[in-house]
């Protein structure tokens, strides 16, 4: 089953469930993280459903293609990292 991890950046503000699930895409994997909490998805993806600017996906080391429909393809053993940008000095 492919794994989805969200980092330490995330969890300040909800909990970020690390999820297992028998899914093909990375937004069906979103979803099962955010069936698990709701509260989630606000964090990570805007109004029109689309990752968030200050947020970035990377599939087994390398970063999503795609941030809108969120269709680019998992592997069984996938592992998915979602991960907020830091900014500051």
């Amino acid at each position: 089953m492919a794994r989805i991890v969200f980092t330490q950046q995330l969890r300040r503000f909800t909990e970020t469930p690390e999820v297992d699930a028998p899914v093909a895409t990375l937004r069906a994997a979103l979803d099962a993280a955010f069936a698990a909490n709701p509260r989630l998805r606000g964090y990570v993806l805007d109004d029109q459903g689309h990752l968030r600017g200050n947020v970035v996906a990377f599939i087994d080391g390398r970063r999503c293609a795609e941030r809108i429909k969120l269709e680019d393809a998992l592997q069984p053993d996938s592992r998915v990292h979602v991960m907020q940008a830091l900014s500051g000095g």
